[in-house]
């Protein structure tokens, strides 16, 4: 059965520079079936769904619905919801952890503080903490969205589950279906596409180290696309592994061409070239959709700067 993730694997479609983009995540656990529009159409409270769409508009926060792997019949309202909150900006990142069991409470959050990286309406409001567990695998299921997510991403969070990987939840959307199964690790905040149970786990115990995966990775979500590019770019060129200590700082252009300074915390600068491209041949974005071309970031140049040549502004 051909798919588009099929298609994109076949034609072997760069995934840097491909992934969501989000300052903070905001998850919460929705037991049950989703719908294309899963905020809306769960067994979520439609008008809460709404509210927290309404609320994160513009604010760098995106929210998204989480569940247990596994079948996902209807079992009526939990008494208790897991709600995660989670800030990817290096130098400030965190992730923090809280239990519900009435939704209605998230509208009391304060989206634009949680977009600068200021949880404190979320421990508050919930009476959240900063979360003590293992990182946290979002592996994205949402079959109404795109097949290929129900057909690869659901055994991938099966299969992560039953070998006993704690911290292995299926979300809502993560974009990019071509690239299923994708996968978002908190709390760094990098997406990974074309992922399998090994390349997972050996993710995961990077961040427990540290470290950031840069095979199949898509980008993190704290950066624009061209930023996202450009920071992996960086790293493989340099080969530096250590999460938290590069940071884009300015990016210059507009499409299709960008120039950007990514800061290493050493005080280190490269100046990286990105332009945005076609994909060719054309294919379908997702399933069911007419063929088309998508965007792809691409690396044209890097350098490294002298540590004063740029002022570092965004």
């Amino acid at each position: 059965m051909s798919t588009c993730s099929t298609a994109s694997r076949h034609l072997d479609e760069p995934l840097a520079g491909t992934a969501a983009t989000a300052r903070t995540w905001l998850l919460l656990e929705q037991p049950g079936p989703w719908g294309a529009k899963a905020l809306t159409s769960s067994h979520l409270d439609p008008s809460v769904g709404r509210a927290l769409e309404a609320a994160a508009e513009g604010t760098g926060v995106r929210v998204a619905l989480i569940r247990r792997p596994g079948r996902h019949a209807d079992c009526g309202t939990p008494e208790e919801r897991r709600v995660y909150l989670a800030h990817t900006n290096p130098g400030n990142v965190w992730l923090h952890s809280a239990m519900t069991c009435d939704p209605e409470q998230l509208r009391a959050l304060d989206f634009a503080a949680l977009g600068q990286g200021d949880p404190r309406t979320f421990d508050t409001a919930l009476g959240g903490g900063a979360h003590t567990g293992d990182p946290l695998a979002l592996v994205c299921t949402n079959g109404k969205r795109d097949r290929c997510c129900a057909l690869l991403g659901r055994p991938l969070a099966a299969e992560l589950a039953a070998s006993g990987v704690e911290g292995v939840w299926e979300v809502t959307h993560l974009g990019g279906h071509r690239f299923s199964p994708t996968v978002l690790v908190l709390p760094y905040g990098y997406a990974y596409g074309r992922a399998e149970a090994h390349a997972v786990k050996e993710i995961l115990q990077g961040v427990r180290e540290g470290r950031v995966v840069t095979e199949g990775c898509r980008g993190g979500s704290a950066w624009e696309r061209p930023g996202q590019a450009a920071e992996l770019a960086v790293r493989r060129a340099s080969g530096e592994h250590s999460a938290d200590v590069l940071t884009v700082v300015r990016t210059d252009g507009a499409a299709p061409r960008w120039e950007v300074t990514v800061a290493h915390a050493d005080g280190r600068l490269w100046r990286v070239t990105v332009a945005q491209g076609a994909s060719l041949p054309q294919r379908p974005e997702s399933c069911g959709s007419v063929l088309g071309s998508p965007a792809r970031m691409d690396v044209e140049a890097l350098r490294e700067l002298p540590r004063a040549e740029i002022p570092l502004r965004r």
